[in-house]
């Protein structure tokens, strides 16, 4: 794995990287970067699919070029370090699944949510150690 943290817009990166966040199970995407996965990537499928049947906490759900982990039951909420945990290996599996090889995310769960970046970079950085693929870490 080669893991790198920039100071660059996740919205600029080329388009062969594929865009992680963080979302609830009720799929609101109403505050923060989840805004702008909502409307840049048309996520609507998910808030419908939440609508019929909440998403699962730990899960990762691709959607077109992005993955959406599902670290906590509501918008209101907030996750815990073991709720990214599986998130993180659900968005791992899905990575080896799809042959994902350019991942670029924000510092997921640390903006609104409030965990620690150290704590969740090292929960990333363990996740993926064994496997082929860049992860890009944007801050703006």
């Amino acid at each position: 794995m080669q893991f790198h943290e920039r100071q660059q817009d996740l919205f600029e990166l080329e388009d062969h990287y594929v865009l992680a966040h963080c979302i609830s199970a009720d799929a609101r995407m109403g505050k923060g970067i989840a805004v702008q996965f909502r409307e840049r990537f048309d996520l609507q499928v998910l808030q419908e699919q939440a609508q019929q049947e909440p998403l699962e906490i730990g899960k990762c759900y691709p959607v077109g070029r992005t993955l959406n982990l599902v670290t906590k039951a509501k918008f209101s909420n907030k996750p815990t370090y073991s709720s990214l945990t599986k998130a993180v290996e659900s968005m791992r599996d899905v990575c080896k699944e799809k042959e994902i090889t350019h991942l670029a995310m924000p510092r997921i769960g640390c903006g609104l949510d409030r965990l620690k970046w150290e704590k969740v970079r090292l929960i990333i950085q363990n996740t993926f150690a064994d496997m082929d693929i860049e992860i890009v870490v944007c801050t703006v």
